[in-house]
């Protein structure tokens, strides 16, 4: 039996019970929506773009409205999640995920029903992702929580890596209806029983009223330049990051390369990610955050400005890697911020707002690139332009301010001062 107030030396143990808690998080995300339906997204856009004669931007747009639905949600949900904890949530989230998405196996050739799945996709959608795995695992860790973090997002970028192409193998197979059919139950089967039987807030924080947690309330987060700095790069950065994601396969496609050969690229994506994501939890546990954000998102912008000229399967595969790398990376470092500035008293509330950001610009760059795909017949200019902004952006995380190891967010707020 683990101690209600472990030691900090408790960590450092594989034994550590928050290890367990972890690592069940890690199996949660990769069946999530932010892993399956993200990754897989653009393997299903072109046979279904195709057999209902849809165009890709159309198409597009269910992504679109499956993240603006996940933008809206993810306040309330932030919430509910800091109210009522994580198992009370996850575990019918990702009841209605699965099913909603095998359903998508029945899809009829209007676009109402395509975008009303998306839409019921998306209002669970962060109920199934890291935002809700999060703020249990933090509350086993404090030396280590880099590290455990990096484990639980590890999930989402193993997921990234296999299930393109178990999805392409799936369509390819017995038709993209079976593939969404077989990968929806996959959801009910690995995902539901970890997070009934493992996911649980460290006994020591879950007794703790949310009005006495350590941390900053919203109200005093949101006055803090911090916050919004956190936002803007997490905003500008997605934009890049889903449209390539989006539109891999079928650029590659486009391009010459067979579509085993783009799944590929995805997969690689997903790999990177994995590396990324390690990579920042060792990074994060030793070196301010902000300047292991401005490398990673350098990175990703790097592999951007690459995609959009790759035209043929090893440049492809380069270009998704590095994209995978940094923004994989990246995945790990707005957790641990909120974390670290703020505390856990609000943390699933301010983790919500920050993926509303994250969500909006995840639904514009999937339709931009469709649109420009089907204004020029080409993503070149686009991702270009894209590759720029990303590293834009990253120069704005060097503005933060630093933390402490037991950061108390109140001392290091950059508000305005009070007369």
């Amino acid at each position: 039996m683990i101690s209600e107030s472990p030691g900090p030396d408790s960590e450092h143990e594989l034994s550590y019970e928050g290890w367990r808690v972890a690592s069940a998080a890690s199996v949660g995300v990769f069946v999530s929506f932010a892993s399956l339906f993200i990754y897989t997204f653009g393997t299903f856009l072109k046979p279904i773009a195709e057999e209902f004669a849809w165009s890709r931007e159309a198409v597009s747009t269910g992504f679109g409205i499956a993240a603006m639905t996940v933008a809206a949600c993810s306040p309330p949900l932030g919430v509910l999640l800091d109210r009522y904890g994580a198992r009370r949530i996850i575990v019918p989230a990702l009841a209605v995920f699965g099913i909603a998405f095998a359903s998508l196996s029945l899809l009829t050739p209007h676009l109402w029903h395509l975008y009303a799945t998306c839409v019921v996709l998306g209002i669970v959608g962060n109920g199934t992702a890291q935002m809700a795995y999060t703020r249990t695992v933090a509350s086993w860790f404090d030396t280590r929580r880099g590290a455990a973090l990096a484990l639980m997002l590890a999930g989402g970028a193993v997921g990234a890596m296999v299930l393109p192409p178990i999805a392409q193998d799936l369509v390819d197979r017995g038709g993209w209806r079976t593939a969404c059919a077989l990968l929806g139950a996959m959801v009910l089967v690995l995902g539901l029983p970890g997070a009934l039987m493992f996911i649980r807030e460290r006994p020591a924080a879950a007794a703790a009223p949310a009005a006495t947690a350590e941390g900053a309330p919203v109200r005093e987060a949101l006055a803090s330049r911090a916050f919004w700095i956190i936002v803007v790069v997490l905003f500008g950065s997605s934009i890049a990051q889903n449209g390539a994601i989006t539109h891999l396969a079928a650029m590659l496609t486009d391009r010459g390369v067979p579509s085993t050969g783009a799944a590929l690229a995805v997969s690689a994506m997903g790999g990177a990610g994995l590396a990324g994501r390690l990579a920042a939890g060792w990074l994060l546990d030793r070196f301010f955050a902000a300047r292991v954000s401005f490398a990673l998102l350098a990175v990703a912008s790097l592999g951007v400005w690459i995609l959009s000229s790759a035209g043929s399967l090893p440049m492809g595969v380069l270009g998704a890697s590095l994209v995978g790398f940094g923004m994989g990376g990246e995945g790990d470092v707005t957790p641990y911020l909120l974390s670290r500035y703020f505390g856990l008293r609000s943390f699933s509330t301010l983790y919500g707002l920050t993926w509303t950001a994250y969500a909006i610009a995840g639904a514009i760059g999937p339709v931009l690139m469709g649109r420009a795909f089907d204004a020029t017949g080409s993503y070149e200019s686009l991702l270009g332009q894209l590759a720029v902004g990303t590293l834009a952006v990253a120069a704005l995380v060097l503005w933060l301010p630093r933390y402490g190891q037991n950061l108390n967010a109140r001392e290091n707020l950059l508000a305005p001062r009070r007369t």
